[in-house]
């Protein structure tokens, strides 16, 4: 088989040898989790294991954690008008950044109406005076129990967003905040109570467990949820239905080995993402790269050149064997113009041309080596039909 090098972790990371060998240990379980015999105690026993060992990785409590099925459903469990410490009044207001992931964008368990959109700054930040200003002016309208939704690291450009002083700004209004972390979870070191953060969402497969498992877990426990899926008592009532007993457990050991990679420091990262960023200028010196200037995860870039397509550069990387993507990896593998960057401000023929790499552990030297030639033998070509189709 021809050699591929894979460039799109943001999307989906690889499966880890760790999380793979506890899937398999549990597939060979039998008892149910919620059954009190020894075979269903055993499987217990892996759920809250796991459970454990996902609250470590954000400095959580692990009795606050509950497992879901990804982190677009467990943004949906959080994002509810029901969310609260029991006698406080009803969420009536959800606001948002204009960058944040479309399972937050589209509001959650909210009606259309009470959704709003936060203004992000061109450098790729939410807009906090926007937001101060915002909830002031709900105040004034008699909206005092506001929730606030902003992610941790922007799934495209890797700006990380200002979390613990938005947390300050909607505390003091009387709202609570919401942070999907799931970008941010393994490549960043997460402190759930440094930041704040009233809810976070993280998910197994972008830190290299099995895909179909997510979490939210609370600062607190007197924080109420209203469930998404009623029914049985699983996951401390907030989510009825079995466990997927194999999935949590590969979720539980790649929050281990994540873990150990932070501690260990993923410093080359950075250097890689550096590199390829110097390369890229070095080749076409026209070339954008969104958030550069900014705070960024160290593992991301999201570049365009001026006239190339994404969609046409994305197919010719992948025939020469490397995998990326143009933005998010949210739309049924459609390619469409980033709603991040048009939120920033870029003008929408260069969003149309935007391309993001994505690294990760795993990643060496020789990929990026391998990436850099690709690019170079297809830029070539691709500028020169864009200025035929011009011509």
């Amino acid at each position: 088989m021809a050699q591929r090098v894979y460039l799109d972790w943001n999307a989906t990371a690889p499966l880890r040898p760790e999380a793979r060998a506890a899937m398999l240990a549990a597939l060979d379980l039998t008892g149910n989790p919620s059954s009190v015999h020894a075979e269903g105690r055993v499987a217990r026993q892996v759920i809250e294991k796991a459970r454990e060992s996902v609250a470590a990785l954000v400095g959580g409590d692990a009795r606050c954690v509950a497992f879901a099925s990804g982190g677009t459903e467990a943004n949906m469990l959080a994002l509810s008008s029901g969310v609260g410490v029991p006698g406080a009044p009803r969420r009536d207001r959800l606001l948002v950044s204009g960058i944040e992931h479309p399972s937050v964008l589209a509001g959650g368990r909210f009606a259309a109406d009470m959704v709003e959109q936060i203004a992000v700054t061109t450098d790729g930040y939410v807009d906090l005076s926007a937001l101060v200003e915002r909830l002031a002016t709900l105040a004034d309208e008699g909206v005092q129990a506001p929730l606030v939704s902003l992610m941790l690291a922007n799934n495209e450009t890797g700006v990380i967003q200002p979390a613990a002083e938005a947390a300050a700004v909607v505390h003091a209004a009387g709202g609570l905040l919401h942070v999907d972390a799931v970008q941010g979870a393994g490549r960043i070191p997460i402190d759930i109570n440094a930041l704040s953060a009233d809810l976070l969402t993280i998910s197994a497969h972008k830190i290299g467990g099995p895909k179909g498992v997510g979490a939210l877990i609370r600062r607190h426990r007197d924080i109420d949820i209203d469930p998404l899926i009623k029914g049985g008592g699983q996951e401390q009532r907030l989510r009825a239905g079995t466990e997927n007993v194999a999935g949590i457990a590969g979720f539980g050991a790649a929050a281990v080995a994540a873990h150990r990679d932070l501690e260990h420091g993923l410093g080359h990262i950075g250097a890689l993402r550096d590199r390829i960023e110097h390369n890229l200028s070095a080749a076409f010196p026209d070339i954008a790269i969104f958030g550069a200037g900014s705070t960024r995860i160290p593992n991301t870039t999201l570049f365009a050149a001026s006239g190339v397509k994404a969609e046409t550069a994305v197919i010719a990387l992948d025939l020469e064997g490397v995998a990326v993507s143009s933005g998010a990896a949210c739309s049924s593998g459609k390619v469409a113009p980033s709603h991040v960057l048009a939120a920033m401000g870029v003008a929408a023929e260069l969003a149309r041309g935007a391309i993001r790499i994505s690294l990760g552990p795993t990643t060496k030297e020789s990929d990026v080596e391998f990436f850099q030639n690709a690019w170079n033998k297809v830029l070539r070509p691709l500028l020169k039909e864009t200025r035929t189709i011009a011509a």
